[in-house]
C-alpha cells in the first residue's frame, strides 16, 4: 500500500469513529461528607472507615488529613 492509500484509509476511519453519538450527558454527582463521629484512632484503611460509616447511615468513608481522620460520604 502507498502513502496515498494510507492517508485514505486513515482518514476513513477517523470519520467512521467520530460520527455523532447523540448529545453527551455529564453524571455530575456530588459527595457530602462528614467526619465520623462513631471511628476511633487513626484512619489508616479506607474500608474501615467505610464499615464504621455504614453503621452511621452514610454509604462509605474514606481516611484523609495530616490527622488521618474518617470522613463519612455519601451522594447529596
Amino acid at each position: 500500500m502507498d502513502l496515498s492509500m494510507k492517508v485514505v484509509v486513515v482518514v476513513l476511519l477517523l470519520l467512521v469513529t467520530t460520527e455523532d453519538q447523540g448529545p453527551v450527558q455529564l453524571a455530575l454527582a456530588r459527595d457530602c461528607q462528614s467526619k465520623s463521629f462513631k471511628f476511633k484512632g487513626m484512619c489508616v484503611r479506607d474500608d474501615n472507615c467505610a464499615s464504621v460509616c455504614l453503621l452511621e447511615g452514610f454509604t462509605g468513608g474514606k481516611c484523609k488529613g495530616f490527622w488521618h481522620r474518617c470522613y463519612c460520604t455519601k451522594d447529596c
